[in-house]
């Protein structure tokens, strides 16, 4: 299947705004009821759904991956991030590790990062040797193939970047201490291999991208607008999800609602919030007198 060559901020989004955050929650509110949907449509049917997250650091495959499993029961819905292989695990069939984690019936997985690590990161830092990335080439559209053909639902979307845009968010996660635990020295590395990475995935896409099991890209330079693009595109891929609500039948209590009672153990005290200028006269308080 031909892939056309495109930047990611096409002119098709030369006109859009950034989504902000308010208009994103009311454009995600409905999605997430179809989300619910699809979920209780695979548990009824037994489907088995895999979706595969790739793209470059900071591309925003963790915040799609909690947008996708937000409404979904985590029971059912499975994420997947592997760390790097054990040493055991070097030694093995490369698609083995990854096969432990493929759904039962009813559940969906979501891949942060997938068996296309040998095909981009271990390829561009160094890690698989040119030899290994070929015959990965080579046998992950048979791999793949296997799963569809035995009724595995697979979706594989790249997570489209530019490279402003990237180093925007490397900047965000240096100066927040929420996020600064996601830089790495790999990430560090890869600033001056955009380029590199950039050949190595439309190496893999060409490799890879077959009629059987098909990327999607999607521009992710605005990344709410990028979640609810990807997850719309998902559930237009699926069959007809519409499962009736079986009858539920909820009596009244029938007495009044009890009170907890404790008898071994009590709560521990609710949280309050810190008195600001009460910690500010301790401050004070502890500094050492002028000299």
């Amino acid at each position: 299947m031909a892939l056309l060559a495109q930047t990611c901020s096409g002119a098709h989004n030369a006109v859009m705004k950034r989504l902000k955050k308010k208009k994103f929650a009311e454009l995600y509110e409905p999605l997430e009821e179809e989300l619910v949907a699809m979920a209780r449509w695979a548990a009824k049917t037994g489907a088995r759904i895999v979706v595969l997250f790739e793209g470059r650091d900071t591309a925003g495959k963790g915040g799609s991956i909690a947008a996708l499993s937000g409404p979904i029961n985590p029971r059912q819905c499975k994420i997947v991030a592997l760390a790097r292989p054990t040493e055991a695990e070097q030694t093995q069939w490369y698609f083995q590790r990854y096969i432990d984690h493929l759904p039962s019936a009813g559940e969906i997985v979501l891949f942060d990062r997938s068996w296309y690590n040998r095909a981009g990161v271990e390829q561009v830092m160094g890690f698989a040797t040119p030899a290994q990335v070929t015959a990965f080439l080579k046998a992950v559209p048979a791999f793949e193939k296997l799963l569809v053909d035995d009724g595995v639902l697979l979706f594989k979307y790249w997570l489209c970047t530019d490279q402003a845009q990237q180093e925007e968010r490397f900047l965000e996660r240096l100066d927040d201490p929420l996020k600064r635990w996601k830089l790495s020295p790999i990430d560090t590395a890869a600033r001056a291999k955009y380029d590199e990475y950039t050949a190595a995935r439309e190496a893999m896409l060409a490799a890879t991208h077959t009629k059987a099991t098909p990327w999607t890209l999607v521009d992710f330079n605005d990344q709410r607008r990028g979640r609810l693009t990807l997850i719309r595109n998902l559930l237009d891929r699926l069959p007809d999800t519409t499962v009736p609500d079986e009858p539920f039948e909820f009596p009244p209590l029938g007495h009044e609602p009890s009170v907890e009672q404790y008898a071994a153990l009590q709560p521990i005290a609710p949280y309050q919030a810190p008195d600001k200028a009460k910690g500010k006269k301790e401050d004070k308080a502890k500094r050492p007198p002028d000299a």
